[in-house]
């Protein structure tokens, strides 16, 4: 496979096999996927605010017949967590879990104030079945413009209407080998506590998931592993550790699996809940 480094404001480095997508239409019509080379503090939040290496293929549809989780635990959560890149807050983020019916809604909103871009306000809405499997996404990014997505999840496919200011709407299906798949979209880290729901704590060990990240219409795959209890910045915590071939994503929380804490070690990203 071809490896390519996509930029942009919050996170992702993908392995892709060269075809191209909408992300590069995304970033010429205004929306996350945005570039500002002068700025170090720029290119780091645009390369590693949350890093998810993908595959495409195989690869993916692999990880997915391997998913261990048979039924999430979730519970309701609400809070705001501050994004902090080489210790200067770049973002912050508000987000709220709630029960929904028979099932659940994960709701959480950035504001992205980067030193040199233009004020972006992200949102996602993501309504779950009771064991974690999506109903639902919808995203939409306002900034220079404003864009968006509607995706509808059903055996294990997953219909998106893309529509961005100034182009046709874009529709496109997705097909998985499994209803259960983690959404992780860019610049929304709330849903990183959804993932630490999915994860099967009484069977512990590596468990991979299946993954999408709709602002880039990416699949991919994510192996999530506890490493126990720690203690950071004096206090305990309930670790898990989100890996990639090339990266790791650290997940700190609370005694009641709430999420407290996420670290991109090696470049110095810090989600902290305020």
């Amino acid at each position: 496979m071809k490896p390519c480094i996509l930029f942009s404001k919050n996170v992702m480095l993908c392995f892709a096999n060269g075809r191209k997508s909408h992300r590069d239409e995304l970033s010429r019509n205004g929306g996350t996927s945005l570039r500002n080379p002068k700025a170090n503090s720029v290119r780091k939040m645009a390369s590693v605010a949350a890093v998810i290496v993908c595959y495409f293929a195989a690869a993916f549809v692999a990880a997915g017949a391997k998913n261990p989780a048979a039924q999430a635990m979730f519970f309701a959560d609400k809070g705001k967590f501050a994004i902090q890149v080489d210790g200067q807050t770049v973002a912050h983020e508000d987000f709220e879990i709630a029960p929904a019916g028979a099932g659940w809604v994960a709701k959480g909103t950035t504001e992205l104030k980067v030193p040199q871009t233009t004020p972006t306000a992200v949102t996602g809405t993501l309504t779950l079945q009771r064991d974690g499997a999506p109903i639902s996404y919808e995203w939409t990014s306002q900034g220079e413009k404003t864009n968006g997505a509607h995706i509808l999840f059903a055996n294990g496919v997953a219909k998106v209407t893309l529509e961005m200011q100034g182009a046709r709407p874009f529709e496109q299906d997705m097909a998985f080998n499994t209803p259960l798949i983690v959404i992780l979209d860019n610049n929304l880290y709330h849903q990183y506590a959804i993932l630490a729901c999915l994860y099967d704590w009484q069977r512990r060990g590596a468990q991979t998931f299946p993954v999408l990240i709709p602002q880039e219409l990416t699949p991919g795959s994510i192996s999530v592993e506890s490493t126990g209890e720690t203690s950071v910045a004096g206090k305990n915590y309930q670790a898990l550790r989100a890996t990639t071939s090339d990266l790791e994503v650290l997940l700190y929380l609370d005694k009641d699996h709430r999420l407290e804490r996420l670290e991109v070690p090696s470049a110095r990203v810090l989600i902290v809940r305020e």
